[in-house]
């Protein structure tokens, strides 16, 4: 240190010897991972450089005259620059290098002036003012350049999966509501939509040459302490980028106001268009963000942090807004697929969240969130509830035309045939609610020898909807004046219900037991209904003595009369009765023919000496085709049926 303590300037260029040296050192000083001893070092040599400029003569004239010569040559390099309209970075890498040469030698020339604080003459004064100045015109300058430069870099594109949306219908009940049958095999679910597949498209927003040049533009700003400026121009253009790709999600910047006074429809879309955006968001757009971050303000600690967070601001807010609205809206059973989807999405990113914003300037994205998460749970819950009570307290004035298939029984099996699907999160919900869900029916179904599936949270909840839905059901029957036609609705409802679960998911989680029971019943209104319909009009048929060989003339007469008749009626009024299922519609005509045909023909056959057209007005043939009219919610009369087949 003795030998250094010689050297003190004593000629014009030692003044500005000295200042580089403090530049130097203090530059030194801001790297980061320094060992004690080096940083002791460093801060012993400010301490002498300090030292050696106090000892230049006081007047300090001569160092002065070579400061603001060289301050003249570094104000042609910026000063040029002004006037000109090209923009530095576009006009090549040897323009880009002399002016940022130029910044450094400026900023150089400060801390060499403001290090001889000693010297408080109107020189030094002059020379320090024109050099901040002409620093502040080149940081202004540097501004615009990194401004230019990210605008003009700013990638447009689309994530390869933009076009995966949920084509999942918006379930609205209402008396007049006709289904959302055969819809599944149109259906194409966002949920398809992998978390590997958009964790994987983290995309370059600035292309990989440009990042040294901005990089370039951040330290010169930030050692002439203006690096709140780089920040401020920073942000400012990065949050318009990210504004840009939020307006290709076609999500609207909707108020939590504007959201709760949405109707339904447009609700939904939305509600489809958040859970879409959410991982794109996350998973594209703000990781993607993030790592630019990283790449040019990762060496600026907090600065990093502060930026990503402050260009991320608007559009997380706007998703939480949307969220929020949503959570604390009226709980509505059609909302339930919907909030399954946006409770699903929001657990499933909720880690990548943590990770984005991990540092202090992040903690509220984190807890706000976490806070939406559990809130948007509560709303599943709710909603559930509701839809679970709305099955049960549905109610009908008049009963349904003619014995088919209810709205109701539609608007519940198609809607439960979406739920297997969220299995996981459902069981995970509905776990505290599962003893409270579970009748006698359900307790039963999942007792010690129920499977995995069929006695797990979401099958007790789903066995007790459709508990509820029979019980209601049951009361709609009884609008019925008609017993047979109970019995055809009861039928074709609980038959309807069975075949849902059956070419579903749902089976797995109802099980062999239900299948069977249900089976049984809707069969056991079938027979009540033959019995309720055919027992009377078959009795007319029955001979009276078996062991005589035929009635009298007149007897038998009275019988086919009053057969054909009984026939008539039947004919005239189940003919508008409706069995929508094929299938079930053919085997109800089988075996009610099976029955009638035989008793007739079997009647006609014990008295063949009375059987003419006097007699006879329907043939065995002709009550054979009539009966294979019943059901087809078309009424008509033998009279004008096109399948009559006169004697």
């Amino acid at each position: 240190m003795d030998e250094c303590q010689s050297a003190i300037p004593t000629v014009d260029g030692d003044l500005h010897v000295v200042a580089a040296a403090h530049h130097i050192v203090k530059a030194l000083g801001t790297t980061k991972n320094l060992s004690d001893d080096l940083r002791k070092i460093l801060i012993d040599l400010d301490a002498h450089l300090s030292t050696m400029t106090s000892n230049i003569d006081s007047k300090g004239g001569k160092g002065f005259f070579g400061v603001e010569e060289q301050l003249k040559q570094v104000e042609r390099k910026i000063m040029i620059w002004e006037s000109e309209q090209m923009m530095i970075w576009d006009s090549g890498p040897k323009d880009t290098s002399d002016y940022l040469e130029a910044v450094d030698e400026v900023q150089t020339l400060i801390d060499g002036l403001r290090s001889l604080s000693v010297y408080e003459n109107q020189k030094r004064k002059e020379l320090l003012r024109r050099a901040s100045s002409l620093l502040q015109m080149a940081m202004s300058r540097l501004e615009d350049e990194l401004i230019h430069m990210l605008a003009k870099h700013r990638q447009q594109f689309e994530p390869k999966y933009m076009s995966c949306l949920s084509t999942r219908w918006n379930v609205v009940y209402n008396e007049s509501f006709d289904s959302l049958e055969n819809e599944p095999a149109k259906e194409t679910s966002s949920r398809n939509c992998t978390s590997n597949e958009s964790s994987e498209y983290i995309v370059d927003l600035v292309p990989a040459h440009v990042i040294p040049d901005i990089k370039s533009i951040a330290k010169v700003m930030f050692a002439s302490d203006y690096g709140q400026e780089f920040c401020e121009a920073f942000i400012g253009e990065r949050k318009e980028a990210l504004e840009q790709y939020f307006a290709v999600l076609k999500m609207g910047k909707l108020s939590i106001g504007d959201v709760l006074q949405m109707e339904w429809t447009s609700l939904s879309n939305e509600m489809n268009k958040w859970t879409r955006s959410m991982k794109i968001m996350f998973r594209v757009y703000l990781a993607s963000e993030k790592r630019l971050c990283d790449l040019i303000l990762g060496e600026f600690g907090s600065f990093n942090s502060f930026c990503f967070v402050e260009i991320s601001k608007a559009t997380l807010l706007c998703l939480l807004n949307f969220g929020e609205a949503v959570a604390m809206g009226p709980h509505q059973p059609e909302k339930l697929l919907r909030l399954l989807d946006m409770y699903e999405t929001l657990s499933d990113i909720v880690l990548d969240i943590d990770a984005l914003f991990s540092d202090e300037a992040g903690s509220f994205v984190r807890t706000e969130f976490h806070g939406l998460l559990e809130r948007l749970a509560g709303s599943v819950k709710e909603s559930f509830n509701i839809f679970r009570v709305s099955v049960s307290s549905n109610k009908s004035v008049y009963p349904f035309p003619g014995g088919g298939v209810h709205p109701l029984s539609k608007y519940v099996m198609n809607y439960i045939r979406m739920f297997p699907e969220y299995c996981n999160t459902l069981n995970l919900l509905l776990e505290d609610r599962h003893s409270d869900a579970a009748n006698l029916v359900t307790e039963l179904q999942c007792g010690r020898n129920a499977s995995l599936s069929t006695s797990c949270p979401m099958a007790c909840h789903l066995r007790s909807i459709t508990s509820s839905l029979e019980s209601n059901l049951h009361k709609k029957s009884k609008l019925y004046k008609d017993e047979a036609l109970q019995h055809i609705f009861l039928m074709n409802n609980i038959h309807y219900m069975v075949q849902k679960v059956k070419d579903s998911e749902l089976r797995h989680f109802f099980g062999d037991e239900w299948m069977r029971k249900h089976n049984a019943k809707f069969q056991q209104h079938e027979m009540n209904y033959e019995r309720s319909t055919w027992s009377s009009v078959i009795s007319l048929l029955k001979d009276d003595n078996p062991g005589s060989s035929s009635l009298s003339k007149s007897t038998f007469k009275e019988r086919c009369k009053a057969f054909g008749i009984a026939f008539e009626e039947v004919y005239k009024t189940q003919t508008s009765w409706c069995i929508p299922d094929p299938q079930l519609r053919e085997d109800l005509q089988i075996s009610t023919s099976l029955k009638v045909v035989h008793a007739y023909r079997t009647f006609l056959g014990r008295n063949p000496a009375h059987v003419d057209e006097k007699c006879v007005k329907h043939t065995v043939e002709d009550v054979e085709k009539s009966l294979l009219d019943l059901f087809e919610g078309s009424p008509r009369s033998l009279r004008n049926s096109p399948r009559r087949v006169k004697p």
